[in-house]
């Protein structure tokens, strides 16, 4: 035995700025993606045949040219599907693999080629020759609602006080209506599976998905399988966004469906054309709105309608919608309000899930309408959002009924006014307003308060896998994806704090449905809660067995074992890990433990539009801006500044990556991105020609972020931590309001501008022009 001498801490423990695990592959180009694995010999590749109308019935399909081209080995139909044609995370039956009979979007998916290779296999799907006979089709949210078209799932209604006495009690009441952009997820790495069958009827499935068991029950579906026939792996993505989380489905079901049927491994990546446009995206809402309020600006009636373009299926338009309503009173109290959904049916491809899920969408809403309230008034919106921030009790209650306990937004607000020197700057661009004519500048200081909680209950747990190997290596299995975020390195160092070793005693395996079952998606930025908790139990286990073990073998008591920086202090003595393993593995302790964890507290009950559907709030703030040119239109952002509350943190390097990035991310959203279907129902903007994310050059200018370090959760998360991968993406809410105000300048701020999202060049131009075509009147 080797008795140990003490050292301070460990390397790579919790709250320390540790780099992710996978950093130098990315920038090495040796991170292995599923387009990397090896293929077996024989391999063939599929490719997905599309739609060419937007709303059709298929009169007939002649498939002799693609049959007879080169390297063809199949073609796969809806009547080759083995179980059940349908692939709807909702349930609903309304989401098929190949369409039947009729087409609902230009782009979906009608059949599959298979091929030697890829390139044979996607040449030989343009071949076909389809008889169409057209429908009418909608593809605009409005346009939807004016055909009367339905809804894809159930509306909500957020309700609370009493709306109809709020707005006679109200000075002021105003009315309007926005339009909000959807956006592409735009990952580095598409959509991709790779299929490898088995003995049986069993197969494995490499597949891009941030949703490893309901790709694994899909596939099993369409297969007509049990699901403990089909095992899915997914080791990284690169990137997902929530672009992953049912749209990985359809290509893993393809190419399981054709690894079965050939008996041979399938590959499936379509282009990233076909990618665009045959996945959902980000819903587009469109927002009507009536707000009261008193001459200081005090809102006393908020009644909102929040409709989206949900695509022809339901997918996870409910709960996207959902999160819109909750989310639409950001940080403020409103004493009376009605909130409702109208998730419309559209021809156009499902929309999903997207960082934020809907609540980004929600909270744009509820900042226009503050933005509305500001200009009618003639007052800095800061200062009415201040005055309508949640405050104490009688002004904590959310429309839908759960308490803000945890508020801290004051102390954020305040702090980055100071270090922003957001008044004196405001005063400097109002100056500058005033003696220049062509260029503008605006500066907005907008909040963010943001849930966390997946709002479908049971979906709030995880489980994880730990082993810890006799020479004293950890091996370490868990259900949350890695996509980027740094998921994998966040809880390997829980696993090491708990144990006290350094971080590269610890060993992250790819997740896998065949390691940890029945997992929840890694979205809903729970992620590091709740796999690091599940972690963290796994850990605790083990550790309870080796203390035991050391006071039967030394024969002391529990209070003299302590496992401290890489070594197991036993009375007075120290012993190394590695060599406390060995003798625990010799007396036959269980060096393997499955973890689990469910999320405390929270509970909803949707039919009532009341609960508690969020544990906890992570909250932010940020400061922007802009000059704008009323010649064209163009605007760049000379200066951001952010402070971001991520409570406790687990790694200060990868929050402030996450923060930095969620907020480029968010601005493209709000200014540059913007989705284009045409007259027949095309998506336009499906490729980088044509869809504009933000460049490098499109960053602030100044760009000063910096982590709310006195923040301390104050629920019992992991190491007291809170989620940071979706609320950040709202910060970019600033660059809009700060435009906004750029573009009411040229009326003397005295007209809301009512600028709708994407703010491109052309709607700032038309919004300047009718600002002063408003004036003028």
């Amino acid at each position: 035995m080797n008795v140990m001498q003490p050292i301070d801490r460990i390397r790579g423990g919790v709250h320390e700025k540790e780099k992710h695990e996978s950093g130098h592959k990315h920038v090495s180009g040796t991170a292995e993606y599923i387009d990397d694995i090896p293929e077996p010999a024989g391999t063939l590749h599929a490719y997905l045949g599309l739609s060419a109308r937007a709303h059709a019935e298929i009169l007939s399909i002649d498939f002799a040219d693609v049959s007879a081209s080169a390297g063809v080995v199949g073609i796969l139909k809806a009547d080759d599907i083995p179980g059940e044609n349908d692939i709807s995370p909702a349930h609903k039956h309304d989401d098929p693999v190949f369409a039947t009979g009729k087409v609902e979007f230009h782009g979906q998916p009608i059949f599959a080629v298979i091929a030697t290779s890829r390139d044979a296999a996607r040449r030989a799907a343009a071949k076909v020759k389809i008889d169409y006979r057209d429908l009418p089709h909608v593809t605009d949210v409005q346009e939807a609602v004016t055909a009367n078209y339905p809804l894809v799932i159930d509306p909500l209604k957020l309700e609370r006080g009493d709306i109809d006495a709020g707005f006679a009690k109200a000075k002021n009441v105003v009315q309007g209506e926005m339009r909000i952009g959807g956006q592409d997820h735009f990952y580095l790495e598409g959509h991709i599976s790779f299929a490898i069958p088995g003995e049986d009827d069993e197969v494995t499935v490499y597949a891009s998905t941030q949703h490893p068991s309901e790709t694994q029950h899909m596939v099993a579906q369409v297969l007509g399988v049990p699901s403990n026939a089909v095992t899915v792996n997914v080791r990284r993505m690169g990137g997902g966004f929530g672009g992953k989380e049912t749209q990985a489905n359809l290509f893993a079901a393809v190419a399981a469906m054709a690894a079965r049927k050939y008996r041979r491994a399938v590959k499936i990546r379509p282009d990233r054309d076909d990618d665009m446009t045959a996945t959902g995206k980000r819903h587009d809402f469109h927002v009507d709105y009536k707000i009261g309020f008193d001459d200081d600006g005090r809102i006393e009636a908020v009644d909102a309608v929040f409709a989206a373009r949900c695509g022809f299926s339901a997918d996870l338009s409910g709960p996207v919608t959902d999160r819109a309503l909750f989310h639409a009173d950001n940080c403020y109290f409103y004493p009376n309000v009605r909130l409702r959904s109208r998730p419309m049916k559209t021809n156009t491809v499902s929309n999903t899930a997207f960082r934020g899920f809907g609540g980004p969408q929600g909270m744009v809403g509820g900042e226009r309408m503050i933005e509305d309230i500001a200009y009618t008034l003639g007052k800095d919106p800061l200062e009415i959002r201040k005055l309508n921030f949640y405050g104490g009790e009688g002004r904590n209650l959310t429309p839908y009924h759960q308490k803000v306990e945890d508020n801290i937004i004051g102390r954020i607000i305040e702090e980055l006014e100071t270090s922003a020197d957001y008044a004196a700057r405001r005063e400097a661009v109002l100056a500058f307003n005033r003696e220049n004519h062509v260029i503008k500048r605006g500066i907005a200081l907008t909040p963010v308060k943001f849930g966390i909680s997946f709002t479908k209950t049971e979906y709030n747990q995880a489980g994880a896998l730990v082993h810890v190997y006799t020479d004293g290596s950890i091996h370490l299995n868990h259900g949350g994806t890695e996509m980027g975020q740094g998921l994998y390195t966040k809880v390997a160092q829980v696993v090491a704090d708990e144990f006290q070793v350094d971080l590269d005693r610890i060993k992250v395996t790819a997740t896998s449905t065949g390691k940890v079952p029945n997992t929840s998606a890694t979205a809903a930025s729970s992620g590091s809660d709740l796999n690091g908790m599940a972690a963290a139990n796994a850990a605790q286990q083990i550790k309870a067995r080796l203390v035991s073990f050391a006071t039967e073998r030394y024969g002391v008591s529990e209070a003299d074992v302590a496992f401290e920086p890489n070594v197991v202090r036993i009375g007075s003595e120290r012993v190394s890990f590695p060599d406390f393993i060995n003798m625990a593995y010799a007396a036959r302790v269980q060096l393997s433990a499955a973890g689990f964890y469910k999320t405390p507290k929270i509970h909803w009950n949707r039919s009532e539009g009341r609960g508690r559907p969020f544990y906890y709030y992570a909250y932010g703030a940020s400061c922007s801006e802009v000059s704008i040119d009323t010649l064209t239109g163009e605007y760049q952002v000379d200066r951001t500044d952010i402070i971001h509350d991520v409570g406790k943190s687990l790694n200060p390097a990868l929050d402030l990556g996450q923060v930095e990035g969620a907020f480029v991310q968010g601005m493209g959203w709000l200014t540059t991105e913007e989705l284009w279907w045409d007259a027949k129902g095309r998506l336009r903007t499906h490729a980088p020609s044509t869809y504009k994310i933000p460049l490098a050059s499109d960053r602030p200018r100044v760009f000063n972020v910096r982590l709310a370090e006195w923040s301390v959760n104050r629920e019992e998360t992991i190491r007291r931590s809170k989620a940071v991968g979706e609320p950040p993406f709202m910060l970019g809410i600033s660059v809009l309001e700060a435009i906004s105000m750029a573009a009411a300048s040229v009326v003397e701020y005295r007209i809301p501008p009512r600028i709708d999202a994407p703010a491109t060049p052309e709607r700032v131009l038309m919004a300047i022009e009718r600002l002063r075509g408003q004036a003028r009147r």
